[in-house]
């Protein structure tokens, strides 16, 4: 599946109609810039049900606009996994702490699905790579911790795309488990990223730290 930001309903449309997936795709506002709607989207092959929009707290500077995460659940077969598209604002929109509050309202409604019965996958766009921390000590597994820097052009080195889950653990089959694509053909000032995931065993779920 894919978790896409910085798009709007056309563009959503566009890619889902040409790759032939289903797509939940809610904005979070006006782009001050290009003057059209922009927020987040998923993508998958497989059925998407129980779309929601999660606004998260903290308006950013100048522009006062807040940012929204969007979650569903992915259906394949008997496995449902409850999904999360997010981009947080940059650090010259929010401040640290206000962006590390907006994380504990993501971790606070995955866990709450956690809590009834579904895996969760937390991915996109942190605009930070310490923030990881908060999700790791919260009991989430961090299978792209380690693959290198994922921004381009004037950000290149920073590492601010990541994945998270919980009830999911990285695909242990002797390939990777997840990685950066290099070449984006310039489609964006960050790469793509990547993870296989699949369910965790029980004893295997990470607990939070106390």
């Amino acid at each position: 599946m894919l978790a896409l930001q910085e798009m709007d309903a056309p563009g959503v449309e566009r890619v889902a109609r040409e790759l032939r997936l289903n797509a939940v795709y809610f904005p979070s506002g006006v782009h001050p810039k290009h003057e059209r709607d922009f927020g987040c989207a998923l993508l998958s092959p497989w059925p998407l049900e129980d779309p929601r929009k999660l606004v998260l707290p903290h308006a950013a500077r100048g522009t006062r606009l807040r940012r929204a995460a969007v979650s569903a659940v992915v259906v394949r077969g008997a496995w449902r996994v409850r999904v999360y598209s997010v981009h947080l604002p940059s650090p010259l929109g929010v401040s640290g702490g206000s962006r590390r509050e907006q994380a504990r309202v993501l971790i606070a409604d995955a866990d709450a699905a956690f809590a009834a019965g579904l895996p969760v996958a937390i991915v996109g766009d942190f605009n930070s790579h310490g923030i990881g921390e908060d999700f790791a000590r919260a009991g989430y597994a961090w299978p792209t911790r380690d693959i290198g820097a994922t921004a381009r052009w004037a950000f290149r080195g920073l590492r601010y795309d990541h994945v998270f889950a919980r009830g999911l653990t990285a695909a242990r089959d002797g390939a990777s488990s997840a990685g950066v694509v290099a070449d984006n053909r310039d489609a964006s000032d960050h790469k793509p990223i990547w993870a296989r995931l699949v369910p965790a065993p029980a004893a295997a779920t990470p607990e939070p730290a106390p």
